[in-house]
């Protein structure tokens, strides 16, 4: 399956570590990992995914394919900037929201749109609102609850 993962472009060395540790656990079984392309959360899970011989597609903000981060391993360049932030969550099955800002909260409000299972890892609070986001603690059971909402 494809899972789509969301998160900040600039992020701390505990994110990093988190991040990359879900591209590991995707790729470890299995999974393709769909992301933004960039840096920061995109560019750690997409390594940690090519480190367990996963693959990784990009779906980047510009024009250029070759701005992918080195781990992407099929940039799609859009030319659609922030818009491009629809396509993201809609690429994937399901979607893993790590930390980040504006953006992220754009992609996790358009996976709901998409109607895409949304599994939060340290991401924004969102109780109170009509999306379905699934708090969890841990990269393991984050990729544990987008496959388990995937089989439902």
């Amino acid at each position: 399956m494809r899972v789509s993962v969301i998160g900040g472009g600039t992020i701390t060395d505990e994110q990093t570590t988190r991040a990359n540790t879900v591209g590991r656990e995707l790729a470890a079984r299995g999974h393709t990992v769909v992301c933004g392309g960039r840096g920061g959360t995109m560019e750690a899970v997409c390594r940690g995914a090519k480190t367990e011989g996963g693959t990784t597609i990009g779906i980047l903000p510009g024009e250029h394919r070759e701005r992918a981060n080195d781990y992407v391993d099929i940039a799609i360049a859009t030319g659609l900037g922030h818009a491009r932030n629809a396509l993201v969550p809609l690429n994937g099955d399901a979607v893993i929201a790590l930390a980040g800002g504006v953006g992220t909260l754009s992609e996790i409000g358009l996976a709901g749109v998409y109607d895409r299972p949304v599994v939060g890892l340290g991401t924004h609070d969102l109780s109170g609102l009509e999306i379905d986001l699934e708090a969890v603690e841990t990269p393991v059971a984050a990729v544990d609850a987008a496959e388990a909402a995937v089989e439902q």
